[in-house]
């Protein structure tokens, strides 16, 4: 039993906010963030939250692959940026789709969010208790950025993106390996809470913890790292060449990082599909951002190989070989 991708789809607020947009509140260029991270625009919401960027993608995913809501079984939203601490976004997907037979819940691994949705939706229906499911990674990450920060705010965008997937005999996930680096929490990190003391004040200093927060060399170094490791790993146990796979698409985080991935893998650039330049790094949703414009493109055909590769806070990283 495999499972495979029905349909693909994703949602972006229409507002774009360019280099030079942001060159107007922040010390920066555009000159100066295309060279670091390949960065042109973001899109960022007017007041969407992530519910409705997934809620949106949701009913994409459904019209695209021709199924009526109630035969959902699973929902499954990967995010750092939901509504509510409760309830979840798949939660509230659910409700607006009218999904009323699925099971709902949300999944936390920062930018490898879709990477561990998708995985476990994969368990549950090679397990044979469900036969569907709704997968999306949702953010509206501006909510967290410090826009006087400029080491980070250049680098982040809002939107979501998913995958309706099904139970299939043949063409599906081949492989996949999630990891977590737990010792390494603290070089990425965002929404600090406390525990209050009515008897002592709030230490100065908590509220900047709210946002985004990152140490962007360590960050560097992990992601350079263990995406390379996995990547290798996962092709060496899925007995599938480099040669065989026509499209990576990895965690859109920063295009020197895609750069070195793609040359200690020896895996050519011009496999790796990119598009970091309209978006920014959209955490959970960049990987099912990317994978729904290829297939809209008429990129990928049945039977085609692709990686999907990222990782994120945690620190954690996923990467799973496909077959499409």
């Amino acid at each position: 039993m495999a499972t495979r991708i029905i349909s693909t789809g994703s949602y972006v607020p229409e507002q774009i906010i360019t280099n030079d947009d942001l060159a107007k509140v922040v010390d920066t260029s555009d000159e100066w963030i295309t060279q670091r991270t390949g960065i042109k625009q973001r899109h960022i919401s007017l007041g969407e939250n992530t519910s409705e960027l997934a809620v949106n993608t949701a009913k994409q995913l459904l019209e695209r692959a021709g199924v009526a809501a109630d035969k959902v079984e699973l929902i499954i939203v990967a995010s750092v940026t939901a509504d509510y601490g409760t309830p979840s976004i798949a939660c509230m997907v659910q409700k607006e789709i009218g999904a009323s037979n699925a099971v709902a819940f949300d999944v936390v691994a920062a930018c490898s969010g879709f990477m561990f949705a998708l995985s476990i939706a994969d368990k549950y229906i090679s397990a044979g208790i469900y036969n569907n499911a709704i997968v999306i990674g949702a953010e509206t990450l501006s909510k967290i950025l410090d826009w006087s920060q400029r080491s980070t705010c250049v680098l982040f965008g809002d939107g979501a993106g998913g995958a309706y997937v099904e139970k299939s005999e043949t063409d599906g996930i081949i492989e996949e390996e999630l990891g977590s680096k737990g010792e390494l929490y603290e070089i990425l990190t965002e929404g600090y809470t406390r525990c209050s003391n009515v008897f002592n004040d709030i230490e100065e200093g908590t509220d900047s913890l709210w946002y985004v927060n990152m140490d962007g060399r360590e960050v560097f170094k992990f992601a350079t790292k263990s995406v390379v490791k996995s990547v290798e790993r996962v092709i060496a146990k899925s007995c599938v060449s480099p040669q065989e796979i026509k499209y990576v698409i990895p965690h859109q985080a920063n295009i020197r990082i895609v750069e070195i991935i793609s040359n200690k893998l020896k895996i050519p650039y011009e496999k790796f599909y990119v598009n970091i330049e309209k978006y920014g790094n959209t955490s959970s949703a960049s990987i099912p951002i990317a994978l729904n414009e290829l297939n809209e493109k008429g990129l990928i055909e049945r039977g085609d190989k692709i990686l999907l590769t990222g990782f994120g806070g945690g620190m954690t990283w996923g990467t799973m070989l496909i077959s499409w």
